[in-house]
């Protein structure tokens, strides 16, 4: 389970969430609109993909945070979007790569999209979307996306993400979890159509941290 003290030095920033309104005048109250399954038209249409915006604002507290916390070395461009295992959907406007000094610990490369949402690569072999999907049928809202999103990057740099992997006939699988400050887990598998040689590299690597990924060393500063 994470310490109070491991995540208490991150504070969400404030934000002006925008308001939605239906074509009757009525707010739009996301990730509450439906009591049963959603209707039939609501599936794959996005009508206000732009609340999602707040996603970013918080992506960027959180790289301010793993930056002024932890000893990083910190790489931004677009060409870092590269590190996702597939190109993200939308067109990327900013990517950031956190790449801790003990090698033992898993980078994690952040990624920006027009749409706007937040792509996560961690470690060597999953990615991560948030929103996974903004359709009004999902009806999901920023503040979920946010809170899965802080959630799983706080956990990395604690040292409570472990990546697994699995040979099933010809196709790799590939599992990780998350300790998550309540000390829950979230966890996952999945067939991620890897390259051979990508899964190949990675499981030299992984095989070697049974455990898991190591917590992030503190920069000077913190430590």
């Amino acid at each position: 389970m994470l310490q109070d003290s491991e995540v208490s030095s991150y504070t969400r920033p404030s934000i002006d969430a925008p308001v939605f309104r239906d074509a009757n005048g009525q707010v739009i109250d996301y990730g509450n609109r439906w009591s049963g399954s959603p209707p039939e038209d609501t599936y794959s249409v996005d009508t206000h993909p732009e609340r999602f915006a707040p996603v970013h604002t918080v992506a960027d507290a959180l790289i301010a945070h793993l930056r002024d916390t932890y000893d990083v070395a910190v790489e931004e461009g677009e060409e870092m979007a590269a590190d996702l295992l597939h190109p993200a959907f939308h067109d990327v406007v900013r990517a950031v790569r956190m790449r801790p000094s003990d090698a033992a610990c898993a980078c994690l490369t952040l990624v920006f999209t027009a749409y706007p949402g937040v792509y996560m690569h961690a470690g060597l072999l999953n990615d991560f979307h948030y929103p996974v999907c903004g359709c009004d049928a999902c009806d999901s809202n920023w503040q979920a996306e946010a809170d899965d999103l802080e959630r799983q990057v706080l956990a990395i740099a604690a040292g409570h993400y472990r990546e697994t992997i699995e040979r099933r006939g010809l196709d790799p699988w590939v599992g990780y979890s998350f300790t998550l400050t309540d000390g829950a887990t979230s966890a996952g598998s999945r067939e991620q159509g890897l390259s051979l040689e990508r899964f190949n590299a990675a499981e030299s690597i992984l095989r070697k941290l049974p455990a898991g990924w190591s917590e992030w060393p503190r920069s000077a500063s913190t430590s």
